[in-house]
C-alpha cells in the first residue's frame, strides 16, 4: 500500500461513516411503518439501527413501535436518543413524552409522579415547538384534563389547549372542549358542543364515537348514541392511532344495547369488538360478564 493510499483511507472511512444509511432504506422502512406491517417494520428498523444507533429516525420510529406494542422503557430509549440528536425536534418530544405517559401509567406510587412530570414536560417543548400541530397539543391538553393539580393538571390549562386547538380547527376544538365538559359532568354543555360539529361535518367519525361514548357513560341520549356508532361502523376505521377504532365503537355499542335491556344485540356488539381486536380487554371483559350472567 502506497504512503498515498494510507492518508486517503482514513478520508475514505470518514466519508463512508457520513453517508450513513442510505437514504431509500430509511424511505422503505418508513413506508412499512405507514402501512401498519409493524412486524416488518420493527425488524426494518432494527436492521437500520446496527448500522447508525443514533440515527434520530431510526431511533424515533422504534420509539414509536415501542409505544405501540406497549413497551414503554424502551419507547423512554429510543426518544431520548432521538431528543439527544434532534433536540429541537417537536415530534421526538412528543412521542418521548408518550412513553413517559405510559410508564408512570405502569409505575409505582413512588415513581409516578415523577414519570408524570417528564410527561408533561415533553409535551411542553413539543408544544413550545410546534404549537401550530394539534396533535401536540391535544396531547398535553388531555394531560392538563386528566392529571390532579399536584401534577400539572387543571380545567384552565386544559380549557386553554382546547381553545388554542379551536383556533387551529373548529371542529376539532369544539370536540376537546366536550370532553372536557363531559369530564366535569356539564353532559348538555358537551352534547351541545358535538352537535356544533356534526352540523358541519355530519359523518365526523372523531365527534359520532364521542357521542356514543357519552351516551355509554351516562345514560343520557342512548338512542342517538345506538345511532352515532352506528354510523360510526358503515364509515371507514380511522388510521390515527389516537382514535378509537371499530373495536371500540362496538364494545360502546354493546354498552348501550345492555341499557337498552336488548342482551343478544348487546353480545353480538361485544363479540364483533374482540374478533376485530383480541386484545382489546375491555370488550372480552365485558363479554365475559354478559355471558356469566346469562350462564348464571
Amino acid at each position: 500500500m502506497s504512503l498515498r493510499s494510507l492518508f486517503l483511507l482514513p478520508l475514505t472511512c470518514l466519508v463512508l461513516a457520513a453517508a450513513g444509511i442510505p437514504s431509500e432504506d430509511l424511505a422503505a422502512a418508513r413506508s412499512l411503518y405507514e402501512a401498519r406491517k409493524l412486524a416488518e417494520a420493527q425488524a426494518a428498523f432494527e436492521k437500520l439501527a446496527a448500522t447508525d444507533p443514533k440515527h434520530p429516525e431510526v431511533n424515533h420510529y422504534l420509539g414509536q413501535l415501542a409505544n405501540r406494542r406497549d413497551d414503554p422503557d424502551k419507547a423512554v430509549k429510543y426518544f431520548e436518543a432521538a431528543v439527544a440528536a434532534e433536540p429541537n425536534v417537536a415530534r421526538h418530544h412528543h412521542g418521548l413524552g408518550d412513553a413517559y405517559g405510559r410508564s408512570a401509567q405502569k409505575a409505582g406510587m413512588l415513581s409516578k409522579f415523577g414519570l408524570a412530570k417528564k410527561c408533561l414536560a415533553a409535551y411542553q417543548r413539543a408544544v413550545e415547538l410546534g404549537p401550530d400541530t394539534i396533535e401536540f397539543r391535544q396531547s398535553l391538553f388531555e394531560y392538563y384534563r386528566q392529571a390532579p393539580g399536584m401534577a400539572g393538571g387543571g380545567f384552565d390549562k386544559a380549557a386553554a389547549q382546547a381553545e388554542a386547538i379551536k383556533k387551529l380547527d373548529t371542529l376539532r376544538g369544539r370536540i376537546a372542549f366536550a370532553t372536557l365538559y363531559a369530564g366535569e359532568k356539564q353532559y348538555d354543555r358537551a352534547f351541545a358542543e358535538f352537535d356544533e360539529v356534526l352540523k358541519a361535518s355530519p359523518d365526523d367519525y372523531a365527534a359520532l364515537y364521542q357521542v356514543g361514548r357519552l351516551a355509554a357513560m351516562t345514560g343520557q341520549n342512548v338512542d342517538r348514541g345506538v345511532t352515532s356508532l352506528r354510523r360510526c361502523l358503515e364509515l371507514p376505521a380511522p388510521t390515527a392511532p389516537n382514535l378509537p377504532g371499530h373495536a371500540a365503537a362496538q364494545w360502546r355499542l354493546g354498552q348501550l344495547l345492555e341499557k337498552k335491556k336488548d342482551l343478544a344485540g348487546a353480545r353480538v356488539a361485544f363479540e364483533a369488538a374482540v374478533k376485530l381486536d383480541p386484545n382489546f380487554t375491555p370488550a372480552s371483559e365485558a363479554l365475559r360478564k354478559l355471558n356469566a350472567q346469562r350462564n348464571g
